[in-house]
């Protein structure tokens, strides 16, 4: 019976130590999840800082790349502005000009004719003269072999011819100068556009030219029958002016690095091609012979202030605003196609009438689709 009473004694006290030993453990355990709570509270406050961080610097640097963005756009506007403003005092210029030669060749041209009757009719009496008196005084005789009477009477009237073709260049080259400008077609208007390329042509007739180290650059025109255009006539010879001086440019930079002989058997050609597109558009196209443009560079071509030429000959701005012009002014496209080594062409699409903004962007999308 004792023994017994002993081993329920000693179970009892084993399992009293047990039971101590366990809330031991067991108030260690809500220390340890206390800590843990503790550590997790704390590690979810740096959690949420580290979150408010990174939300305030995305929100900054969204913030960064608006302000960049709208400093690039505040930076071409002003340089567009600043170019609109030239081209349009280059405009009243040109017009100017145009106007003050236009006064005085007029009245010259204009008399020419009457100069070379007058003259006729003058060589006409001296040669009556000379068939009627057939001797004359010997003072006389002296005075026409010093003056070679025969020779002038030849060279008068091809002087005068000459004359007429001098004056008929500046009329031709003054009329390109006023259609060029159009300072009086600030709207939309119906314009010829062979006469607006014709005139820019014109003007950069003194860069086709021969030139001592090279020859004339052809331009081959392959004109379709083409309607009045409605559009800005001045910005559209803008357009054009920047696209042929760049081909200039291209096929100039080619022969720089060609043999004499290579000149000879390569010729320098500008083709220029026009066309009605679904009866509704009319495409330019304007190709050179230069070395072409890489495909790496035909995605910048647009772009403001991009530029390949040597600082002072380019802005990087007459593709960006000839862009402008085409896509916002006229609802067009302009796109560029080239091969390094074959050169490159530019071309234009523009509605032939004006169209509602939404109906042309449909439009021009199912074009370049």
């Amino acid at each position: 019976m004792k023994s017994e009473q002993i081993d329920a004694l000693a179970m009892i006290k084993h399992l009293e130590k047990e039971n101590r030993i366990l809330r031991k453990k067991l108030e260690r355990s809500e220390t340890t999840c206390l800590e843990l709570e503790q550590t997790n509270q704390k590690k979810e406050y740096l959690l949420r800082q580290i979150i408010n961080e990174l939300e305030n610097s995305q929100k900054e640097l969204k913030e960064k790349r608006q302000l960049e963005q709208t400093l690039i756009e505040l930076k071409r506007t002003q340089t567009q502005l600043i170019h609109a403003e030239k081209m349009s005092s280059l405009g009243q210029l040109v017009a100017g000009v145009a106007h003050e030669i236009n006064n005085p060749v007029s009245f010259i041209h204009g008399n020419l004719r009457y100069l070379e009757e007058y003259s006729q009719n003058l060589l006409n009496i001296v040669q009556l003269y000379q068939q009627h008196y057939p001797n004359p005084n010997p003072e006389i005789q002296e005075e026409s072999d010093a003056i070679d009477l025969d020779f002038l009477q030849k060279d008068l009237l091809k002087i005068l011819s000459s004359m007429k073709l001098g004056t008929d260049r500046i009329c031709n080259i003054v009329l390109s100068l006023r259609i060029f400008s159009r300072m009086d077609e600030a709207e939309f208007k119906p314009v010829d556009i062979h006469e607006g390329i014709d005139s820019t042509l014109l003007i950069l007739q003194h860069r086709l030219k021969n030139k001592p180290e090279y020859s004339e650059i052809q331009v081959i025109r392959n004109y379709d029958h083409l309607p009045l255009v409605e559009c800005y006539g001045g910005q559209l010879n803008q357009v054009f002016m920047n696209i042929l001086a760049n081909a200039i440019d291209a096929v100039d930079e080619v022969n720089e690095k060609r043999t004499v002989q290579e000149r000879k058997e390569n010729s320098s050609q500008i083709t220029i091609s026009t066309s009605v597109i679904d009866s509704e558009w009319v495409q330019i196209a304007i190709a050179d012979t230069g070395l072409g443009i890489p495909e790496s560079i035909q995605k910048q071509i647009f772009n403001p202030f991009f530029t390949t030429k040597p600082i002072g000959k380019g802005t990087g701005m007459g593709m960006a605003i000839s862009h402008q012009i085409i896509t916002e002014k006229h609802g067009g496209k302009l796109m560029c196609f080239s091969t390094p080594g074959t050169g490159a062409e530019f071309v234009i699409r523009i509605p032939i009438q004006k169209q509602i903004e939404s109906e042309t962007n449909s439009s021009v999308k199912s074009l370049t689709s």
